[in-house]
C-alpha cells in the first residue's frame, strides 16, 4: 500500500472481529513503532502487548469500556484480539539528559520547554497505528485515566506512565464517532506559512 493510502485509510476503529492477529504481523508492527523519533535517542517508550483474554477483559474494565458501550459502541477493547498499552518514562529522559553529552556547560540539565517524552510516545503510537493499517488491520486509541490500576494490573514500574490502550485487530462494522461530523479543517486553516 502506498504511504498516502495508509494515512488516508487510518481511522480510530471501535469494533473488531475475534480473528487472531498472526504473531509475525504483530512483530512487524511493533518493530516499526520502535523506530519513531526519540529525543537524545533516549528510547523511553514501551509497549505492553496483551493477547490473553483474562487480561484483555481486565484492561477493558479499567479502561472504561462500559462507558463506550453505554454510548452505543461495541465492546471493542475486550473484543480486539490484541491490546497494546503505550507507556513513556519522564525519568528515562531526565537520566539521559544528565549524561555528559547532554548537560549544559555548567553541568545542569536542560530546561524542558516541551515534555519530549510525550512527543516521542505520540510519534511511536502514530507509527503503530499506520503500521497496523499497512498490514490490513485496524486500530484505535483510548486514553488511560486510572494509571494506578493499570500499573497494578500489568506490574508497570512507578516511573513509567501508561498513556493509552491501542486495540488492534481485523475491522468489523462499527459506529462512527459523532465528532466526525465536524469534518477536517481546510488546509488554509491548518497550515500557516512563514508566520501565523
Amino acid at each position: 500500500m502506498e504511504f498516502d493510502q495508509v494515512v488516508r485509510k487510518r481511522r480510530m476503529t471501535r469494533n473488531f472481529t475475534r480473528e487472531p492477529v498472526p504473531a509475525e504481523v504483530l512483530d512487524r508492527i511493533l518493530d516499526l513503532a520502535r523506530r519513531g523519533p526519540s529525543a537524545g535517542y533516549t528510547q523511553g517508550q514501551n509497549f505492553i502487548v496483551i493477547t490473553r483474554e483474562d487480561l484483555r477483559l481486565a484492561v477493558a474494565k479499567i479502561g472504561g469500556e462500559q462507558g463506550y458501550v453505554n454510548m452505543g459502541y461495541d465492546p471493542f477493547l475486550s473484543r480486539a484480539p490484541v491490546l497494546v498499552i503505550a507507556c513513556t518514562s519522564e525519568a528515562a529522559y531526565r537520566r539521559r539528559y544528565q549524561e555528559p553529552d547532554k548537560v549544559a556547560k555548567d553541568g545542569t540539565e536542560m530546561d524542558w520547554p516541551v515534555p519530549f517524552w510525550h512527543m516521542d510516545i505520540g510519534c511511536a503510537v502514530m507509527i503503530l497505528l499506520l503500521a497496523a493499517v499497512n498490514e490490513s488491520l485496524a486500530a484505535g486509541f483510548v486514553g488511560i485515566w486510572d494509571q494506578q490500576s493499570f500499573r497494578e494490573l500489568l506490574q508497570i514500574p512507578g516511573e513509567v506512565m501508561p498513556i493509552g490502550v491501542i486495540p488492534i485487530g481485523y475491522p468489523a462494522v462499527d459506529v462512527s464517532s459523532p465528532s466526525l461530523k465536524r469534518g477536517r479543517k481546510p488546509v488554509g486553516e491548518f497550515v500557516h506559512r512563514e508566520t501565523w
